[in-house]
């Protein structure tokens, strides 16, 4: 019994530990965008559950290595164990548990981010912006060969996007709709409604913003670490990524996908502005529209 209730109280002090030690260490970039918490509390559970079976292991294993070690002077063979039914159900019944824990939790978190939003709801997002896409954009929508896929979507114009993510609350209508191209080794970003065209990502914070990504050659990614954003760019599959900025700054845009020998150069900046410094850099930049 005192052995039992020994191992109990560790075991409790353990996960304690683990606990508090992945909600109050932080080791992530600064929070830029209203993403990034849904995704810091999955890396919090994570980061927990990685201490506790990390101390869990080492000490265990630690322990093991002074407990039965061979005695000095001892040449017999080990005890002959074979089999612990009790031990083996225990150790698969807790790994699987978590694990179905996890995908559960990373499936909601997914969904709430708009991952697995129907593509009705895109078509009602990209209506409008589709309506007034030109230069680049324009471009390659004349370029995108449209395919029957039930988990693309479809703008009024017949485009279809993949889903990405993509599920905004906006009933403002206050969307900042952005092109992006990506091609090695550069991300070209077009805002259909200036004209303008820019080698920087430029937002305003706390508008939300949906890029309307497409790849010209291979695989690419848009990666911003403090947003929290992930983004494959696969070619001949035009994808959304929404978020909303929320602090003002210089942050890096990283392609995190093997794209070619000059892949760990393709990187650019995203700039948040406040929204008197981006409606100046809106004016500033804004191109007049090229006449048919």
């Amino acid at each position: 019994m005192r052995r039992a209730a020994g191992l109990a109280l560790a075991t409790i002090a353990l996960i304690a530990t683990g606990i508090w030690i992945g909600f109050n260490v932080n080791l992530l970039p600064v929070v830029a965008s209203a993403n990034a918490p849904v995704y810091d509390d999955l890396f919090k559970l994570l980061f927990s559950i990685g201490i506790i079976l990390f101390v869990g292991i080492t000490i265990v294993l630690v322990y093991s290595l002074f407990k039965f070690r061979r005695r000095v002077g001892d040449q017999g063979d080990g005890l002959a164990i074979e089999g612990n039914l009790p031990l083996e159900i225990v150790w698969t019944a807790i790994p699987a548990v978590v694990v179905l824990f996890i995908g559960i939790y990373s499936y909601d978190i997914y969904e709430r981010m708009g991952g697995m939003t129907s593509f009705h709801d895109h078509s009602a997002m990209l209506a409008g912006a589709s309506d007034n896409a030109s230069g680049i954009g324009a471009e390659l929508a004349s370029n995108i060969e449209v395919k029957a896929h039930p988990e693309i979507a479809n703008t009024e114009q017949g485009k279809r996007y993949w889903a990405g993510i993509a599920s905004m609350d906006d009933p403002d209508n206050k969307t900042l709709p952005v092109d992006v191209t990506a091609m090695q080794f550069a991300f070209i970003f077009h805002y259909p409604e200036g004209n303008i065209t820019s080698g920087e990502l430029h937002v305003s914070a706390g508008q939300p913003v949906q890029l309307r990504m497409e790849a010209r050659d291979v695989i690419h990614a848009f990666w911003v670490p403090q947003f929290r954003l992930k983004q494959d760019i696969i070619p001949g599959q035009p994808t959304l990524l929404s978020f909303t900025p929320t602090k003002p700054g210089t942050y890096p845009i990283v392609c995190a996908e093997l794209c070619g020998p000059y892949h760990g150069g393709m990187r650019t900046n995203v700039v948040v502005h406040d929204p008197d410094s981006f409606q100046t850099w809106l004016d500033q930049n804004r191109q007049p529209a090229i006449s048919a």
